[in-house]
């Protein structure tokens, strides 16, 4: 796949990379005029940036030439001593469009005194500055984004109370966050017939695209919200548990207009799951459809809902206007929903119901290592952080057109829909699978400039080829994020494109955000991360609890900074001092902030994130534990002692796979791994989650335990890792 370096590639290689020889002949002429006749020593990267912005590379290429001219090009890199090899880097020129790039040159000289040259070389100081000075950066950040109050904070953070360890943030503001989502806004040039949302069906990959303009769309929230307040009362938590449709993201915002708060049920959840969440929410009713549309296929929701909850329930068609189910008898169809007394309901102005900023808006659910899913209370106040995140690092801005195939029920989807409906951008959503080619042609056909991922799907695409021949070159930015990535699938991703950036992102549901990402002041490398988030400050420290000196390359937890702008300071079912701050160092004073995370942070300031501190993994972008993969397995098979789940990753890491260790009863009785395999599968798909796939299984004698008898998973892990690093070699 690779050369000693680019300058040994030949013809020969070109065309067992996959282009005739013609074709060949003239690619490798253009790769001798870039790079020349003879090596340049130590300038690997140089040399990759002038290939990449060339446009030799390009997307319709097959993607071993991708692969033999990029790893050709670092094949003498040493990762070790030099850090993650750079594949994107900012110019000068395109960089100076970006948002943060305005931002820095207004307030950068003043900030940052004579210290600061240029937002290129003078990003690091600025971040700093913000995770030191969050107040200042925020004053400056919230008149970007379309956030309107009705009443004006008194400040921008308040930190006497100290029971509030991340701080007070906008004491005294009195909003509603999605009548901002809803208005005009002349600094971002949107107006009513300014496009909010567009979307397509699964299998009309011929038809025209639907759009929704932002008076259509307000019109059709204060439709919904005054349906909401015939049947409940302000303050009352109403679930959403269907696909992230057009119609879901009226009903998500008409909740929060109407005062009421959302609670976010992923519609892959089984009964059991819908039950859990809406018993600690509280919840007094549900949204969902009668069935999940995929291809041919008809997955039934309802029918799974009901199981679930005996509150009212009502049915969006998956369809049609009909539902294709019988109800019960106290539930409604989405058109008796809003029809009242016969007739619909007026479309005049509903007043929004303004509450402090405080006030819980939205409650999604993040699971700890005890089996029990925390329930997280989102504020007025967080969809302010994500949609800034996504302003600084991703680079939203007025007239993008994003899509991230995700849910509400799963943190991503209020990210993504308040960080288009904040800052100008619309909303691209595909009412399907994204797994299939016609997901990638709406990309294509919408003219996406913002396309987010999760490294599970990407991988997918690469190995399907069902992207191939598909224009993606409208895209300026990806998003990555959910777990960790792969380099080559970021290669394969990244070349669609033409070589644009990918943003890696690594956060939390509680932080409301993510505390480390991408951004596009900087070079990006990857599968990595290269900065803290905008005003995040965090420190890795080792297994005594002692942090390492700031840029000092290391690998150890991650503690965040308390004031954390848009994080929680509240849970639902557990007591949020001991989950996040308990057991924690101080540094400088400050009791740090729990995440979890493993992370490294590499010679050249890069970061990468090596799992959990604790149980907790990661499938597919959905965060469990293995407590409650353990409880499904164990009583799956009558032969099971007792199991153990964890993940491992492969050497270029990417995904995590699901192992799940046994020790059976009858140690003596011949256990098979692949029968035991489809048990368990079958067992997490009924009553746990249908897309956590077991990879695959093995059969212990025995666990080891610490001396008060709690199982070591680390060590398990560490175990598997080195057996399947050595298989992998061979």
């Amino acid at each position: 796949m690779a050369k000693g370096s680019v300058w040994e590639i030949g013809v020969e290689d070109v065309v067992a990379a996959g282009l005739k020889a013609d074709e060949a002949v003239a690619f490798h002429e253009g790769l001798r005029r870039l790079v020349g006749e003879e090596p340049w020593e130590g300038v690997e990267a140089e040399v990759w940036r002038v290939v990449a912005e060339s446009g030799l590379l390009r997307p319709a290429h097959p993607h071993p030439l991708h692969q033999l001219v990029y790893y050709s090009v670092y094949a003498t890199w040493d990762r070790s001593a030099r850090g993650p090899a750079p594949y994107w880097f900012p110019s000068p020129i395109n960089s100076k469009h970006t948002n943060l790039w305005q931002l820095m040159e207004r307030h950068g000289p003043k900030l940052l005194g004579s210290s600061y040259h240029d937002p290129l070389m003078s990003f690091s100081l600025f971040q700093k500055f913000s995770a030191h000075h969050p107040e200042i950066y925020w004053s400056a950040v919230i008149k970007e984004l379309s956030v309107v109050f009705h009443e004006a904070p008194k400040s921008v953070l308040d930190t006497s109370e100290k029971s509030k360890n991340g701080g007070a943030w906008f004491p005294g503001a009195v909003l509603n966050i999605a009548e901002c989502c809803l208005l005009p806004m002349e600094s971002q040039k949107r107006t009513d017939e300014s496009v909010a949302i567009l979307w397509k069906m699964e299998g009309s990959d011929d038809s025209p695209i639907n759009y929704l303009s932002l008076k259509e769309l307000r019109n059709q929230v204060m439709l919904v919200a005054s349906a909401i307040d015939k049947i409940f009362t302000k303050g009352d938590a109403i679930a959403i548990d269907m696909p992230m449709t057009c119609t879901a993201v009226i009903i998500y915002l008409a909740i929060i207009l109407a005062g009421c708060v959302v609670v976010s049920i992923a519609d892959s959840f089984a009964a059991n799951e819908i039950a859990k969440r809406m018993e600690v929410a509280k919840a007094k009713g549900i949204f969902t459809q009668d069935f999940v549309l995929r291809g041919d296929n008809k997955i039934p929701l309802y029918s799974r809902v009901i199981k679930g909850t005996s509150c009212v329930v009502i049915v969006v068609p998956a369809h049609g206007n009909d539902v294709g189910v019988q109800l019960r008898s106290h539930d409604l169809s989405w058109k008796d929903f809003l029809y009242s007394d016969g007739s619909l309901l007026s479309r005049s102005n509903y007043p929004p119901v303004y509450q402090s900023a405080d006030s819980v808006t939205n409650i999604l659910f993040s699971s700890g290592t005890t089996g029990e899913p925390k329930a997280i209370p989102w504020t007025h106040v967080s969809p302010i952080r994500c949609a800034a995140d996504s302003w600084a690092h991703i680079d939203i801005q007025a007239g993008d057109i994003c899509c991230w195939p995700t849910n509400l029920g799963w943190v991503m989807g209020p990210i993504i829909l308040y960080s288009c409906f904040l800052n100008g951008a619309t909303l691209a959503l595909y009412h399907g699978s994204p797994l299939g080619r016609g997901f990638g042609k709406f990309v294509q056909d919408a003219s996406v400039t913002m396309l987010g991922t999760v490294p599970s799907l990407v991988k997918y695409w690469k190995s399907s080829k069902c992207m191939e021949g598909l224009d993606w070159t409208k895209i300026r930015t990806f998003g990555s994020t959910g777990e960790a990535s792969d380099i080559d699938d970021d290669l394969w991703l990244s070349s669609r494109a033409s070589y644009r950036p990918i943003i890696e992102c690594c956060g939390g549901t509680e932080l409301a955000s993510s505390y480390i990402q991408g951004s596009l002041l900087q070079p990006q490398a990857f599968a990595a991360f290269s900065t803290p988030s905008m005003s995040t400050g965090f420190v890795i420290f080792n297994e005594q609890g002692i942090p390492y000196p700031d840029d000092q390359p290391c690998v150890g937890e991650v503690g965040l900074f308390p004031i954390y702008m848009g994080s929680t300071d509240r849970l639902l079912n557990a007591d949020h001092k001991k989950v996040y701050f308990d057991g924690m160092p101080t540094y400088k004073g400050m009791n740090l902030r729990r995440h979890g995370d493993i992370i490294q942070r590499t010679v050249g300031n890069y970061y990468i994130v090596h799992g959990r501190a604790d149980d907790t993994m990661n499938l597919g972008g959905i965060k469990t534990s293995s407590v409650e993969i353990e409880r499904v397995c164990n009583s799956a098979d009558e032969n099971v002692l007792e199991t153990a789940a964890v993940t491992i990753t492969s050497r270029t890491r990417g995904p995590e796979q699901l192992v799940v260790l046994v020790v059976p009863k009858n140690r003596s009785a011949k256990c098979d791994p692949e029968f035991l395999r489809t048990k368990f599968q079958k067992a997490i798909h009924n009553y746990l989650n249908p897309l956590f796939k077991v990879s695959f299984v093995k059969v212990v004698p025995e666990f080891p335990r610490t001396a008060s008898n709690k199982l070591l998973r680390r060590v398990l892990r560490d175990q598997l890792k080195q057996e399947y690093l050595t298989y992998s070699r061979v």
